[in-house]
Formats: C-alpha cells, sequence, structure tokens
C-alpha cells in the first residue's frame, strides 16, 4: 500500500513537470485590470457598462543613455496608465510602441515614425474604440517628442467624430494649483533626457529592465545659442525653456546641431549622475502624475456620466 501511494506521489510530480514544460519558460507577465491587451472581448463589452472612457499611452522607442532600455517611454506610460486604471474604471489602450524620435536615430535601436503616420494610426485606432461604443478619450503622452502630434489627434477627435478627446497634460494642469511665474537665484542641475528623474522613474517602474551598473555622468556640448540661453533654463525661466526646447533635441538633417549624439556622449540629456537616482524618487514622480490624473477623470466622470 505505502509503496502503491508513492508511486501516485510520483506520478503526480511527473505529470506536473510535464505540464510545467509544455508553457512558455518565458512568461511572466499577470493579468491586468483594465488593460486591453490582457482582457476578452466579453471583459471590455462589460467595462462599457461602467465606463465609456479610454486612456491612450503615447509613447515611444529610442535610446535612453547607456543604462535604460528603448523602451523607457512605453514602459512608463503603460505602467502608469496602470496604476491610474486600478483607481478609476477607464480602459488602459497601447496603440504604439514607437514614436516620433528621429533626433535619436544616431543611436542603434531607436525606431521613428513621421508624425504623419502617427497621427493617422492613432486617429484610425480611436475610430475602431468609438465603433465599439467608446466615446470619451484621455491621451497620455510618456514622451515629450509627440506633444504636438497628440494634441492634432486630439483635436481631429473632437472635430470629425462622436467622442470628446483630451490631452492628460491638460487634465493634470487643471487639478494642480497654479504657481505664479518665477525663477530663482538658485540654479538646478539640467536633467532632462535620460537622466536622474526620468531613471529614477524606471527604478521604479520596471526595475529588472535598468542596467545601473552601465550608468555614467554624460559630457553635454550644447550649440553656443543653447548654451547661452542654459542658465536660464535652470533658473526656472519659462519663456528662455520654451525657446530651448524648440531648437534643442531636433534630428541631425534639421543642421541645427542639436540631434542627442550631437549634444551628449552618452545619449543621455543631463547635467547629473544617473546613479544618483532612486526607486523613491521615481514613486514620487509617478505619484504627482498617478493622483491628479485619477482625481480629473473622476472629476470628468461627475461633469459628464457616461454618454453612451
Amino acid at each position: 500500500m505505502r509503496n502503491r501511494c508513492v508511486l501516485a506521489v510520483l506520478a503526480m510530480v511527473s505529470l506536473a513537470s510535464v505540464a510545467s514544460a509544455q508553457t512558455n519558460p518565458l512568461w511572466r507577465e499577470e493579468k491586468v485590470k483594465n488593460y486591453l491587451p490582457h482582457m476578452t472581448s466579453p471583459e471590455v463589452r462589460d467595462l462599457l457598462t461602467r465606463t465609456d472612457m479610454v486612456l491612450i499611452p503615447v509613447p515611444s522607442i529610442e535610446q535612453h543613455g547607456l543604462h535604460g532600455p528603448l523602451g523607457t517611454d512605453f514602459y512608463q506610460g503603460t505602467e502608469t496608465a496602470k496604476l491610474i486604471a486600478q483607481r478609476t474604471d477607464i480602459l488602459v489602450a497601447p496603440i504604439l510602441m514607437v514614436g516620433q524620435a528621429g533626433y535619436h536615430m544616431e543611436f542603434p535601436g531607436t525606431i521613428t515614425l513621421s508624425s504623419e503616420t502617427l497621427q493617422a494610426v492613432y486617429f484610425e485606432a480611436a475610430k475602431s474604440l468609438i465603433q465599439h461604443g467608446f466615446r470619451r478619450f484621455v491621451f497620455f503622452n510618456s514622451h515629450q517628442g509627440n506633444q504636438y502630434m497628440t494634441k492634432f489627434v486630439v483635436d481631429r477627435i473632437n472635430q470629425e467624430t462622436p467622442a470628446v478627446a483630451i490631452d492628460l497634460t491638460d487634465g493634470l494642469a487643471a487639478m494642480t494649483p497654479r504657481a505664479p511665474q518665477t525663477t530663482t537665484t538658485t540654479a538646478q542641475p539640467f536633467d532632462r533626457h535620460a537622466g536622474v528623474n526620468e531613471t529614477s522613474r524606471g527604478m521604479y517602474l520596471f526595475p529588472s529592465l535598468m542596467s545601473m551598473d552601465r550608468a555614467q555622468t554624460p559630457t553635454l556640448t550644447l550649440t553656443p545659442a543653447l548654451a547661452a540661453m542654459l542658465p536660464l533654463v535652470k533658473s526656472g525661466d519659462q519663456a528662455a525653456t520654451l525657446v530651448f526646447l524648440a531648437e534643442g533635441l531636433k534630428p541631425k538633417p534639421t543642421g541645427k546641431g542639436t540631434s542627442a549624439a550631437d549634444m551628449s556622449s552618452t545619449g543621455s540629456w543631463s547635467e547629473r549622475d544617473p546613479r544618483q537616482a532612486t526607486a523613491e524618487e521615481g514613486r514620487r514622480t509617478i505619484d504627482s502624475i498617478v493622483n491628479p490624473a485619477v482625481a480629473f477623470i473622476d472629476r470628468w466622470k461627475a461633469l459628464r456620466p457616461n454618454s453612451r
């Protein structure tokens, strides 16, 4: 009897091992609420009984220095959108991984599409969701190079379809008290693309993809015009920052001399050492997006209940 029990246990273990061997050994993803790629069609139909709202991340695949994955903007947008959707019902619908990133093209792995292609794809994807019954769209731009294209898509939806769309950047501003424009006598270190703040967000949102052992402080080489404006940017001068960013980080064929490779030894656009980044700083930054985003979406729901 004892031998039979032992044999039965061994047989069960063997069957479990066989079953395990028959599934993808690389699969680690877990189903997330309201995330379109994980949902079944009946689950989308059920969500439509509670909300007609869609949150669309607008990311990019581009270099992020020596330490950040090419998918940094995709994961930052998508993972932040997932966090938002756990606190208020809204469909998270990633459409593309690729964005407008021509100024990073000297770095292998970067992929870029024209603004014409991008806006056409996002608009047509929105029309598909409109056909299913969604009527309110929130576009979450996680790559600044997409900002004007995103606003064009938002306007096309509002002008050409039964749906209503808003850029989340505007929604966040609406929920954040407006501080008076000031400059500071204490200049802050310049820290933008793949710098300490963005690296911190990556360490919080997708830590296993960050290669912090490879991180280095970049050497920046700005054009004379940008170098002259940089102290004003660092002091918080918003007009100078607007002009600075309009010229900085532009594709090499424009002749501006401001592509990522022109201005940075590593691809990072920062004066800071990315090794100063922390997951805790990343959490605080992401919370500063998620909290007002949830508040804005809930406010929109209160102002205009489900329109279906």
